[in-house]
Order: structure tokens, then sequence, then C-alpha cells
């Protein structure tokens, strides 16, 4: 017998099918053991040794295939063909050996690039050895990620409050955000004009053209910088008259296909043309790659999805050909296959492109097997891979320049026809963010030099240049694959990384850097300058893809990096909170407080008019606060007034007038936690800016000193704020009225989530069109009665009608694992079964036996009592969540994580 050991249970089913008798195959549920989150597990001064430690719920896997070993002639390692499956298969085979569980037994490696019966049967009749540069390259990435996260995590806790983690490929990831959004803030919109004329031939067909030359002379983008400029050149269009063609260039373009997805350019497109996280996509990728039931027979639909390589196997290609033939015709097949060659230096394990495992298998074949997202990405991927091996487009691109009289003034028109779509007619590639005042090609009559056209209407429009656009996921694991910065396979894991950590946030679907995550950045960049550099964490990837090609030494590479790494992190042992906040407002004062035209100091505090503005450290984060503390309490958030709305702040406290009641003024002024008004002024002790706080009081007198303050609802901007609702605001809570069949009050108030009404213990959500300072009983009595918008359930997957009553049973995926639903009764699924083929007969057997249990029981389940309260994260978990980027996990593979580098 021998055992074969892959990754999931889903594909350790399928493969077990294809295998049959005299092979026992198990799943592992992804890495088995890892380095343990303290300080320690690896040791630089003991030539990088490492204390690997078996995951808990690893330990029954272990168990499992060490008992199956026992009595097998050959343990067969079949994980995913990659670095990171190498290195399960790797740490199986240590910790069995460690075990003594191996023996004499022969241990091979097997790799398939696809679930799929021809390609699993291919690779048990070619096992190698392990790989050892692979197992090399996976070490020296987990070592890094470590040493960078347990020492330099610790760092940033100790001399940057709030922050959490900081991370080989992270960190620099968050640079580029935090970077773009700089460029958005600083950015000074500019004013220009284009001028565009409708002309019509004697035919009666129109065009129109822009305006490129004045006096002979080519217009530049700023030429015609206002409105004024305009009209002038408007005027001199329209004295041109009359206006012939003088000269038309005409030229044939060809548009190849675009190449096979790899890892990273399906994350792009599947975000672009499906709105998919990468995260996202790459579950349902790895849920398509391990195999879906198709009517009873369970199939990889595509081959394996962490890849950098572009290539297609012959078989692929041949299958491609024979279908574009028989569907779109010869003329859309190439005389000579494309052949595709990945611009990487070290294309990743030279993986093939992700691709159908069947062309002939087409979406919509398909499509009642999976859900609406698979069933788009599988498409997706079948239509790129059959476009890439399709004829070229062809294109007649034409441009023409209408001249008037005396030639003062030329228009150009430009124009596109598609003569042959070829790729076309099945796939074309989106883009993130379209190049400014990009014009697109219109059809255009046939024209003719020297031909006479008459001008119609003659129009000016206005324009301001854009700032750079936020980065979206596609744009951004663009921007880090340009750079040459971590492997696609963790760009996902690391985007997450940065959402999990609040370092930015993720607002239509662009991403927008928190302050946490500019501190982060801004202390990264004045302390450990060179680890953030985009070159140097480039030149390190390629280092260990070196190490992977077995040309470079692991742990040389290991030795270079610490020896410069440890330096400078020693060399922030003895900064103090005071030095680091002064660097911080060093490094980020020209960005915050930039100069203005009229030479006034930008820092000069708008509230005192002495204080100087700087950078300050709260509990929750950075803000802006005067020095003048605590006599001048200032503060604003984060961000620079540019001038286009972007990042403007409120200059110091406004007055909104005096409280008819006490006399006291209402004030409306900006905290480092938002907009908020005020009554009074109070004599409060926190400052949250780092300096020696007042000596404190008691309770009773420090409740008497803080003065009322009330948040501003969400959606209420602070220009709408009036003395009255600002009143009403500081009011709240509210009684609204008595409930009529209680008797008991209903209050309305601001919560942490926002406005809402309470009638006892029950609590129910203020809509937007509701406002809490008006609403009355009726509208708070009918809020009260309307159903709560709870969790539901899924409808699941219908199996059939239950003989008994013709009522539906229902397959589910539950948080716990699968199970089927008949009514209220709910029973799982054994943990051996199939969910893929499970029947209705199963399911009505194994509803059948749980109605017995409830019934011998007398009735469900009693409610489980509450969970005690979690204990709090020891510090080390922290930096082990964050011991690097990738060391964070490359994009989870189900049903388990896998440890990854990059």
């Amino acid at each position: 017998m021998n055992v074969v050991v892959v990754e999931s249970p889903a594909k350790a089913k399928t493969i077990n099918k294809y295998l049959g008798p005299g092979y026992t195959v198990l799943a592992s549920f992804g890495h088995v053991r890892d380095l343990p989150p303290k300080d320690g597990s690896v040791r630089p001064d003991a030539d990088f040794e490492m204390d690997w430690e078996v995951d808990k719920k690893a330990e029954a896997r272990l168990k499992e295939i060490a008992q199956a070993v026992k009595s097998a002639d050959q343990l067969i390692l079949a994980t995913d063909p990659d670095r990171e499956g190498e290195a399960i298969s790797w740490h199986i085979a240590e910790e069995l050996r460690r075990r003594k569980a191996l023996g004499d037994i022969d241990v091979r490696r097997v790799v398939f690039n696809e679930v799929t019966k021809s390609a699993v049967l291919d690779a048990m009749a070619h096992p190698r050895d392990l790989n050892r540069e692979l197992i090399d390259a996976y070490l020296a990435r987990r070592a890094l990620d470590y040493l960078v996260g347990f020492t330099l995590s610790p760092v940033l806790w100790r001399k940057l409050p709030g922050s959490k983690s900081a991370g080989r490929v992270q960190s620099v990831a968050l640079r580029l955000i935090c970077e773009r959004e700089a460029e958005i803030e600083a950015f000074k919109a500019r004013e220009y004009w284009t001028i565009e004329a409708l002309f019509r031939t004697d035919a009666g067909d129109e065009f129109k053209a822009r305006l490129t030359h004045l006096d002979g002379k080519k217009l530049d983008k700023f030429d015609l910088p206002d409105q004024q400029a305009a009209e002038a050149a408007v005027a001199r269009i329209m004295a041109g008259a009359p206006f012939h063609v003088t000269s038309v260039e005409r030229k044939t373009v060809r548009r190849n296909p675009f190449s096979p997805f790899i890892t990273s350019t399906l994350q792009q497109e599947a975000s672009r043309k499906i709105g998919l996280t990468a995260s996202r996509t790459m579950r349902i990728a790895q849920k398509l790659y391990e195999g879906v039931n198709l009517g009873g027979e369970t199939v990889g639909l595509i081959t394996y999805m962490r890849t950098d390589g572009v290539a297609l196997s012959d078989e692929a290609i041949a299958s491609c050909r024979f279908y574009i033939d028989r569907v779109y015709g010869m003329k859309y097949l190439p005389e000579t296959p494309r052949i595709y060659k990945s611009p990487a230096k070290n294309a990743q394990e030279a993986h093939e492109a992700i691709r159908p495992t069947d062309m002939n298998r087409r979406p919509q074949d398909v499509a009642r097997y999976l859900d609406q997202d698979e069933q788009r990405l599988y498409e997706l991927i079948w239509k790129r891979t059959l476009a890439s091996q399709m004829e070229s487009a062809v294109l007649d691109q034409v441009a023409v320049d209408v001249g008037g009289t005396g030639g003062g003034v030329t228009l150009r028109a430009n124009g596109s026809v598609v003569v042959f779509d070829g790729f076309l007619a099945l796939y074309q590639e989106d883009r993130d963010d379209p190049a400014e005042d990009e014009e697109n090609g219109a059809r255009l009559p046939n024209l003719t030099q020297g031909q006479a056209v008459t001008r119609d209407t003659v129009t000016p429009e206005q324009h301001f240049t854009q700032p750079p656009p936020r980065y979206s996921e596609a744009s951004l694991v663009k921007r880090l694959e340009e750079l040459g910065i971590g492997r696609p396979s963790t760009y996902a894991s690391i985007i997450q990384v940065l959402q999990d950590r609040k370092y930015v946030r993720l607002d239509k679907r662009r991403f927008i850097p928190e302050d946490r995550g500019r501190l982060v950045t801004a202390f990264l960049s004045s302390f450990f300058e060179r680890y953030v550099q985009y070159n140097f964490t480039a030149e390190l990837e390629e280092q260990l893809d070196d190490v992977s090609g077995g040309r470079l030494d692991w742990k040389k590479v290991l030795h270079d990096f610490w020896n410069g790494f440890s330096e400078s992190i020693n060399g922030t042992k003895d900064l103090s909170i005071t030095q680091v906040i002064d660097a911080l407002d060093l490094e980020l004062g020209p960005h915050f407080f930039p100069a203005n035209d009229n030479g006034k100091d930008t820092r000069i505090c708008p509230s005192c008019k002495s204080g100087r503005l700087g950078l300050r450290l709260g509990r929750f984060g950075a803000f802006i606060g005067c020095s003048n503390y605590p006599e001048c309490r200032y503060t604003r958030r984060l961000g620079v007034d540019n001038g286009n709305g972007q990042g403007a702040e409120m200059e110091g406290p406004k007055l909104l007038g005096n409280d008819p009641v006490t006399n006291l003024p209402v004030t409306l002024r900006h905290g480092p936690y938002g907009v908020y008004v005020q009554l009074g002024e109070g004599n409060g002790n926190g400052n949250g800016n780092g300096e020696a706080k007042p000596k404190k009081k008691k309770a009773k007198e420090k409740a008497k000193d803080k003065p009322k303050r009330a948040s501003l609802p969400r959606g209420l901007s602070p220009a709408d704020v009036t003395l009255d609702r600002a009143l009403g605001l500081l009011a709240l809570p509210r009684t609204v009225g008595i409930h009529p069949e209680s008797g008991e009050p209903i209050t309305a108030a601001i919560g942490r989530f926002g406005p809402y009404i309470k009638h006892g213990d029950a609590y129910k959500s203020i809509a937007a069109d509701d406002d809490v300072l008006t609403i009355g009983l009726n509208r708070a009595v009918a809020l009260l009665a309307e159903p709560s918008k709870g969790r539901r359930t899924p409808p699941g997957k219908l199996l059939g009608k239950h003989p008994a009553d013709e009522q539906p049973v229902t397959l589910h995926a539950g948080r716990y694992g699968p199970y089927v639903r008949h009514g209220k009764l709910l029973a799982s699924l054994p943990r051996d079964a199939d969910s893929d083929g499970f029947t209705l007969d199963a399911a009505v057997a194994l509803l059948a036996a749980r109605a017995e249990n409830v019934k011998a029981k007398g009735g469900d389940k009693a409610p489980a009592a509450k969970a005690r309260r979690r204990k709090a994260k020891p510090a080390d978990s922290a930096a082990a969540d964050s011991a690097g980027d990738e060391a964070a996990n490359a994009e989870p593979k189900r049903p388990a994580r896998k440890r990854a580098a990059g």
C-alpha cells in the first residue's frame, strides 16, 4: 500500500477516486508546523537555527499519517507544485522522521499542475526527490519574515503607541499607498481649455475636430489657460472660414492578444471586471482547481492558480486551436501557435499559466454546478486562455487635419475602425485609470486631402488637471509586480494584513491610508529608510529567487541582511518618545504644513495665534495640536488643506452662539476623533500631545470641570450645524414620548454606531431619512414594530423533496461544516461524506437518525452557555501575526492557511 499526502480533504477525495485500491490518500490541511510565536525561534547567533512547533490542529493529522505509514510501502508527498507545497512536504517528512515513524519507507515527491485523472496518474509515474533549493528558499523567506516581525514590531510598540506591526513587504506596500495619498493632498489643480468644432461634408456627414495649432504654433496643454484665451481662440476659428482638409494620415495597426493569466493578472482582471477582492479571487480559484462535482464526477476545472509562468502546454494549445477553428473559423486562427514567455527574471517555479483543464468544457456547460462568482471567474479564465491563441485584431487609424483661410488655425480629428476584430471578438482587457484627456477615436467619414468642409458649432470646454488616482487592489498589485516587490502568491495576504492592522481602508474600492499607517511609514522612513526602499526590497526578492534557483546560499542572504538590520534596531534603543515625535514632525511637516503663496507661516496656531502646530500622539493615533496646550486646545486631524476640499480642516473653534439657559458659549470644534459641539469651556485634563499631564484631580472634580460635548452624527456636515441644532445634539438623549402599549418611555440618542431609539431593552437604529432630533412618537412606535434584519441563512442547494411531506431538503455550507436541512431539523454530514455528491436518499436517512436522536433526548440540545471572555492576545502573538507580511501567510488554501514568503 502507498500513502499519498495532499493539503486539502477535497483534493484527497478526488485523487483517491483516481488512484483506486492500493493507495490511501490523506490531507495535511495545509502546514503542519511553524515557528513558535515567541522570541528566539530563529537564532542568528547560532547560524540561523530554527525551532519548529506542530500546530495543535495538525497534531491529529500527523498522527493519522504516521499510523497509515506504519503499514505502507511508500510515502508519496503530493502537495501543491510551488515553493509552499515543497515546504509542506518537507515539514511532513521531517516531523515523521523526528518521530521515528518512517523507518526504511521510501519517501517520494510528485507534482501535478491540474487535478485531473490523466495529470495525477502521469505525476505518479514520474516521482522525484524533495527539491532542496525550493526548501532553502522557503527557509530563507520564513526566517526573514520572522526576524523582521519579532524585532521591528516591538520597536514600533515602544516608540510609536498605537502601531501594531511592520513587515518586510507589507511596509513597502503601505509606503506606496501613503506616498500616493500625499501626492493627492499636495496636488494643485490647474485650469486649461480645449476647443472642439463640429464640421460637415457636402454629403451631410458630421465629424468633430479639436484645435491643435494656433497662429502656426502647436498648442501645448496649458496654452489656453483661461476663458479669455479660449474665447480668443474661438473667435479665430469663427473667422477662419472656409475650411478644408489639409492632410489625411492613414495607418494600419495590429493589436495582439494578451498572454494567459498568471496570479497577479488574474487578481487584477477579477477586480476590474467582476469586482472581486484579491483574497476572494484566490479562494474561488482554489476551489476551481481542487475540483467541482459535475454530475457525479469531481473534476478540477482550472490548473494551479499560484504561478508566474505564462506558457501553455502543447496539449492546451492544440485544444485551443481546434476550438477556434471549429467555432470561429480559420481566419481567427493564426498560422502558428502563439508561444508566450514571462518577462520576469525568474518566473516562480516556472509553472504553466492559469487555464481551464479542458477547453471544451465551456462556461455555459458548467454554470449550473457553480455559484455566480465561481461561474464568472471560470468564464474569465476560459475566455482569456482561448483569446491568447486567436488571431490579432486589425485596426485602421486615421488622423485628419482641417485648416482655415490663411493657415492660422488647424484642427485635428482622430478616428479608428476595426477592420478585423480577431481576439477582440472574445476578450478585451480592462484598465484601472484611463489617461487624462484620452481621446477614443470615433468612426470618421471618408475624407480626402483638399476636400472642403463646412464649420458648424465651436465649443470651448474648461478642464482641470486631476490628481493621481488612489490605488485600487488591481493597480496596487500591478505596481508591486512592476517594482519586483513580493511575489504574486503573497499579494492577497499583504493587502489583507494592511486592512486588518487598520493601516489602510477601502473606500469605493480605493485604498486610503489611515493616520496610523502614515505614522508607521514616516517612522520607518526616518529610522529604517533602507528597509522600505523599493529597490532594496526588489533586490532582496531577486536574491531569494537565486536561492530557489540554486545560485546562492540561503544563509549568506540571511547573514547579509541581519548584519545591517540588527544595527538599525540597536540604533533605536535610546530613542525617546519626544525624539520620535520630533523626527516624525520633521518628516511629515512639509506635507502637513506646505508653504503658501503669501509667505505666511502655516504652522502658526489659528486659535491662539502664538502657538506652533505640530504632530502629537494620543491613545487612538496621531493628530495636529498646538504647542501652547493646555492653554490652547486647538486640534485637527492629520490632513492637508490643498484648496480642493480634500483634507481641509476647521481653523479653531467656531462660535455658534450662547445657550439661552446657561448663557455659556456653544462652539463647533474638531478633535482627534472628529467634529463635535461643546457647551462652555471647562478645564479638562487629558492632552494626548506627548507632554506631561497636569496633576490628576479627583473623579468628582474632573467630571465637574469637563464641558458637555456631542459628536456630529454621520452625514451631517459641519457647515450645516446651527446653534439650534447644536443645542439639540447637546440635549441628547431626549424622550420621544410614552409607548402607547407598554407605558414605558421611548428615548432617542446617538451611540457608537449612529442614531438610535430605545424602548426598554429594545434598540432600533434610525435610518438616514429620519432625524434623531425630530423623530416623533408615531414614527418611533412604527420603527420599533418593524422586524429586525437579522442574519439570514443562504437558501442552500436543493437536493429534492422529502418523501414524507414533499417539503424541500437542502444542503448548506455551515460554519462548522456542511449540513442538510428539512424544515427546522438540521443534521451535520459525517466527516468523511462527500458534500458535492450527497444525495437526497442519504440526506433523508441522516435527518431520520437526527430526529430519533433528538426525540431520545427529549428535545433539541439546550443552548450552550456563554463563552468566557477571550484572554488578551500576548504581545508575541501579535508579532507572529506580522512576522513579516507574507509570514502572515500566502493566500489561504481551503481549509487551512499556508505559510508563505515572498
